[in-house]
């Protein structure tokens, strides 16, 4: 009676592999770690390609890799956090806690988080390339942007900025008193036991951290060097698939934040003109096979992330690329897509 669920879950094995294998290409090269998760316990978990091409290490399911931009879930869930502690509110405005900030009585901390401030994107901004590699405080990357035209008035539309999610990491530090890499330490990661989870950095000796890669041409290169602290609340976190796993669980169990905080990170919001957008705070709302997702991806130099996460079936589906070569982030999709239609509730 048992088979044809055997049978199943092999086919799904198989044609996971085969979506895979046909995006990493070069298992001599860098790759990616992948991982299936139904009702919070692990349906498939695959590495492909190499952690390390110049030692020739072989990538692991317990590699550690940046997560770029899905960074911005945790920055997020911090701020919720303060809410449900009574320090903030979503519906304070910047200048209340950044008194200087231009125009920053209309803009809340809201607009950071769906998108929709009209704040100068910093990555968009040529002199960037000027700071790129230096030691920045919080304040002085707010400063970097601050003063730049606003793009529209906010609320006026959707458009992704990580200059919001900058400003909301400086704001985790100004309301908690803590800088936002130990609030997220002691408030997420030690929490629900991510042992294996950080604030990146290039010095700090990480076990089984996964090198990153570029490809110039035919070849491929060791990736372009950033100080952590320019993408900062936007950007700068590492993760490895079994604490994303413990992130998601904890989320939907509700183990940081109450129901009512957490149904906001995943609520669609209105523009000004009462248009809906599909973004919460910190995921795109999105449908795969008719079905509602909470979705995110990522990309920093030498990796890109994606996770999509299908509530009607309890499905988690997680992507890490070790080269911005191999963007995980429709392959992931896909595989979400495939889980959907071969998960059976059990």
């Amino acid at each position: 009676m048992f088979w044809p669920v055997a049978t199943n879950a092999q086919k799904l094995n198989g044609q996971i592999d085969s979506l895979i294998k046909r995006v990493i290409t070069d298992q001599q090269g860098p790759g990616g770690v992948f991982m299936v998760a139904q009702k919070g316990k692990v349906l498939y978990q695959k590495a492909f390609g190499k952690a390390n091409i110049e030692l020739g290490v072989d990538l692991a399911p317990e590699d550690v890799f940046q997560l770029g931009s899905m960074t911005k879930q945790f920055t997020a869930i911090s701020v919720l956090l303060l809410e449900q502690q009574s320090k903030l509110k979503v519906s304070d405005s910047i200048s209340k806690y950044i008194p200087d900030y231009p125009a920053g009585n209309k803009i809340t901390i809201h607009h950071l988080l769906t998108h929709t401030s009209g704040i100068k994107d910093f990555t968009k901004m040529k002199s960037l390339a000027g700071i790129a590699q230096r030691e920045m405080t919080p304040k002085m990357m707010v400063d970097f942007f601050k003063d730049e035209p606003v793009d529209f008035a906010p609320g006026e539309r959707f458009e992704y900025n990580n200059s919001g999610y900058v400003l909301l990491g400086y704001l985790i530090e100004l309301i908690s008193g803590e800088q936002y890499a130990d609030f997220i330490q002691h408030h997420i990661f030690d929490q629900l036991g991510m042992s294996h989870s950080y604030y990146a950095s290039d010095r700090q000796i990480i076990k089984n951290r996964a090198y990153g890669y570029q490809k110039k041409e035919n070849a491929y290169v060791n990736k372009t060097a950033i100080n952590f602290s320019v993408p900062f609340a936007s950007g700068s976190l590492m993760s490895t698939l079994a604490d994303l796993l413990k992130w998601q669980n904890a989320l939907i169990q509700n183990k940081l934040l109450n129901t009512a905080e957490t149904n906001k990170a995943f609520s669609p919001y209105k523009l000004n003109n009462g248009t809906l957008f599909n973004y919460g705070y910190g995921w795109h709302l999105k449908v795969l096979e008719g079905l509602p997702v909470a979705a995110h991806g990522g990309s920093i130099f030498g990796f890109k992330s994606m996770g999509v996460y299908v509530p009607g079936k309890d499905i988690y589906v997680v992507g890490l690329t070790n080269c911005d070569c191999n963007s995980p982030t429709l392959l992931t999709e896909n595989i979400a897509r495939l889980a959907i239609m071969h998960l059976i509730k059990k």
